[in-house]
């Protein structure tokens, strides 16, 4: 079932257009969303937050357009990005202690619960975590005000192997208590680890949008990894 529904999104800028976008995100599953630098990730993902305004286009969550409910809405809603910056010098106590203020659906047993199982001490600075206690940081946040969809922006970008397996290991977890994923990355071994999904963007146009398995089959030709696919299909798809 899908509770995120992208339907003909556009966007246009000078030297690059975002043209005709649909695709769904259901619950308790994990949609990858890739594409090369450029595609047009990016900008699909700001106008699903309403971060820039799209042109045109229809965005819904949980059956409710955006547009009208973009309030209520944001409170169901977890974002991040690879790149995290917060006041150094503050806690993660202090940090949560200002974000909490903003949000009515704040729950002090998920965060404790939450701050458990991602191993974070609560009084270490921003300055003393590494970058994947950062993004796990960034989840706490987002899964404390109850987000049943997490929209992640490159999440592993920057990450060493280890902590960004552990990090997809999360993903996976949590997608069990129902929480749907939708992650941009441009590292396709990501995908194979993790990903019920693909919506696979080139050129600022979807090319498909299919469960990873009918995905593998449909576009990869015999031995190919899904990575030697879509290299092979953006290879082809700069040649013409």
């Amino acid at each position: 079932m899908s509770i995120v529904e992208i339907k003909n999104l556009n966007k246009g800028y000078p030297a690059f257009n975002l043209k005709e976008v649909s695709f769904g995100i259901n619950e308790g599953e994990i949609t990858g969303f890739i594409g090369r630098n450029g595609a047009g990730k990016t900008t699909a993902i700001k106008s699903m937050l309403n971060l820039i305004h799209p042109d045109s286009g229809d965005i819904r969550y949980f059956g409710k357009p955006l547009a009208e409910n973009e309030t209520e809405i944001k409170k169901s809603i977890g974002y991040s990005t690879g790149s995290i910056a917060w006041y150094p010098r503050k806690t993660i106590k202090d940090i949560v202690e200002v974000v909490k203020k903003f949000y009515d659906t704040w729950d002090d047993d998920a965060y404790i619960r939450y701050l458990k199982m991602f191993g974070l001490d609560e009084n270490k600075k921003a300055l003393e975590l590494s970058e994947g206690m950062k993004v796990k940081c960034n989840l706490l946040l987002a899964l404390s005000h109850n987000a049943k969809v997490l929209i992640l922006d490159e999440p592993t970008s920057g990450l060493d192997p280890f902590s960004r397996d552990e990090l997809l290991e999360l993903f996976i977890r949590l997608k069990k208590e129902g929480v749907a994923f939708f992650f941009s990355t441009h590292i396709i071994s990501d995908i194979e680890k993790c990903a019920d999904n693909i919506v696979y963007i080139s050129k600022g146009e979807i090319i498909s949008e299919l469960p990873k398995e009918e995905f593998i089959q449909r576009f990869s030709e015999k031995g190919e990894s899904l990575e030697d696919a879509i290299l092979r299909m953006e290879r082809e798809a700069s040649n013409g």
